[in-house]
Order: structure tokens, then C-alpha cells, then sequence
């Protein structure tokens, strides 16, 4: 079963910070660009079935993150505030003159909330799809999780599972996205996964993204970097989600933020987008009037 994609993206490679990056483009009238940051080993075309169901006067554009989907691999691995440069470049060089609105899903909400705060007068709007920080860390944890990095590092056999065949990862992504319907899935299948010269598939994804991050999560610099947002910020969660369950108390998450309202989608575990993608459109046509 194949998805009928309704409203076709427009592909181009544009290089940003010395790498090329995939770019998917959904044009329409109205100049004001949304900018759709994808998950940790998602990419930027399976916002497919959200656009799809989206005004068709606004412009989407999505691209895959460093390492992800279709574009380069760095040579010297992943940190976090590479993200947020690599959105910097972008806006600076795609929408230059005015404010832009941003929606993030996961690893891209967090992108998305971090960098709202440290460039406030870049963001017009912003929706957060279940990126709303990650758990606190302790000091004290450091000296393993440099280890464990090191032994990583020494080591080096971190890598991604690899399948018979296409129908064998379909079967697989089925089973790990109970709530997608076929259709999805299989276009799903084909924005990750890639043949290897052996036939098997293989994740358009740097198995290097695996490797354990030496850095801890230090929550009260994300909250210190919340609380300079002045954009209004729409956090959604879906009620099947365990994300839902680590979720800050709002009254928390109020104090934090200038603007902030929060959406449930009933019936949706943490990828709502392919999930409910009617739901999940029209409360970010809601928040990005």
C-alpha cells in the first residue's frame, strides 16, 4: 500500500556550515515560511503527512538534520549546539528580514524552544511537538559518562540494525508504530532506509549519533534559555505517549515561558505526526495564524 502524497515537496541540497543539507519545500502563496525541525533519527520529508493537511497558502519548509536522512555526515560527530548553528545559518540566509515561525517535533522541539530563547526577535510563533527538554542530570554522574564516551570512542562498533529487505523494515516499523496506518508506514520506510550494495537496508542515519553524549543535560540552562522566549509557544503531547508522562508540571513550564498554551491529541503516542496528522495540523494552523 502506497501513501498518496497530495501536496508533492520541491527537493534541493543547500550547504550550510560546509555541509549539504536536504531540504523538502511546500510552497504557497502567503512569503511567511514555517520551518519544520524533525526528531532524533527522523527527517524532514515524513512531515509529509502533516503538510499535506495543512493551509495551502503557507510555505513549509523542512530539511534533515546533520547526519540524519539525506544529508552529510560531519566528520567530527555530533553536538548539540550544532543545531542550533545550523538553524542560525539557515534563517539568516532563507529569511534574512523577518521573524519566522517554527515547528519542532522531539529533538527538534528542544532545538526549537533553545533557540527561541537565545535569538528571541528570529521566532514569530513556535509549536513544540513533544520537545519540551529532557530529564535533569547530576554532577555527579560525569566521570561515568565520560568513561562510557571514551570506551565508545576506543571501541567504535556503535551501529544501526540492518534488514532483509524493505518489507522486512516495514514489518519492523509496524510493529514499533502500532497507531500508523500501512500507507504511512511504508512511506516511512523509504525516507529512512536505504539499499546497501548487498541488498539489505540499511538507515540514512551516522550510527555515530548512537555514541553516548559526554556533555549532561543541564536542565536550568534550557530553563534560562525559556525563559528569554517572547514568542507565543503551543506545547502538544499525545495522551498514549510516555513523553507525556515526563512532562514538567505546567504551572512549572508557565512560570518559565511569557506565552505558553498546551494541547493534548487523544489516541497519539510520541510520533503524533504520523499518528494523527489531521489533529496535529490543525492545532498548528491554530497557533500560526
Amino acid at each position: 500500500m502506497t501513501y498518496l502524497v497530495e501536496r508533492p515537496a520541491r527537493r534541493q541540497v543547500l550547504n550550510f556550515r560546509g555541509l549539504d543539507f536536504q531540504f523538502y519545500r511546500w510552497d504557497g502563496d502567503d512569503p511567511r515560511p514555517v520551518f519544520l525541525l524533525h526528531g532524533w533519527g527522523d527527517c524532514g520529508e515524513t512531515y509529509q503527512f502533516v503538510v499535506d493537511r495543512l493551509p495551502r497558502d503557507r510555505t513549509f519548509i523542512a530539511y534533515d538534520a546533520r547526519g540524519f536522512g539525506r544529508t552529510a555526515w560531519p566528520r567530527d560527530g555530533y553536538w548539540f549546539p550544532d543545531y542550533l548553528a545550523d538553524l542560525d545559518a539557515i534563517l539568516a540566509s532563507l529569511s534574512p528580514d523577518q521573524p519566522v515561525d517554527l515547528v519542532g517535533h522531539s529533538m527538534g522541539g528542544n532545538v526549537a524552544l533553545l533557540y527561541a530563547g537565545v535569538r528571541p526577535e528570529r521566532i514569530r510563533r513556535l509549536v513544540s511537538l513533544e520537545g519540551f527538554g529532557m530529564t535533569a542530570t547530576q554532577p555527579s554522574a560525569a566521570p561515568g559518562r565520560y568513561r562510557e564516551w571514551l570506551d565508545e570512542l576506543r571501541d567504535d562498533d556503535t551501529r544501526f540494525a540492518v534488514y532483509d529487505d524493505f518489507a522486512h523494515f516495514v514489518k519492523i516499523l509496524g510493529r514499533r508504530n502500532p497507531r500508523t496506518p500501512p500507507d504511512r508506514i511504508e512511506f516511512v520506510a523509504q525516507s529512512w532506509g536505504q539499499a546497501r550494495d548487498d541488498g539489505r537496508i540499511e538507515l540514512r542515519a551516522d550510527p555515530r549519533h548512537k555514541r553516548v553524549n559526554p556533555v549532561l543535560y543541564q536542565l536550568e540552562q534550557a530553563e534560562a534559555c525559556w525563559q528569554q522566549v517572547t514568542a507565543p509557544v503551543t506545547m502538544v503531547a499525545g495522551d498514549q505517549s510516555d513523553f507525556f508522562k515526563r512532562l514538567a508540571s505546567r504551572e512549572r513550564l508557565s512560570a518559565l515561558f511569557k506565552s505558553i498554551r498546551f494541547e493534548t491529541i487523544a489516541g497519539a503516542g510520541h510520533m503524533m505526526h504520523y499518528e494523527r496528522p489531521a489533529e496535529v495540523a490543525e492545532l498548528i494552523a491554530a497557533a500560526l495564524p
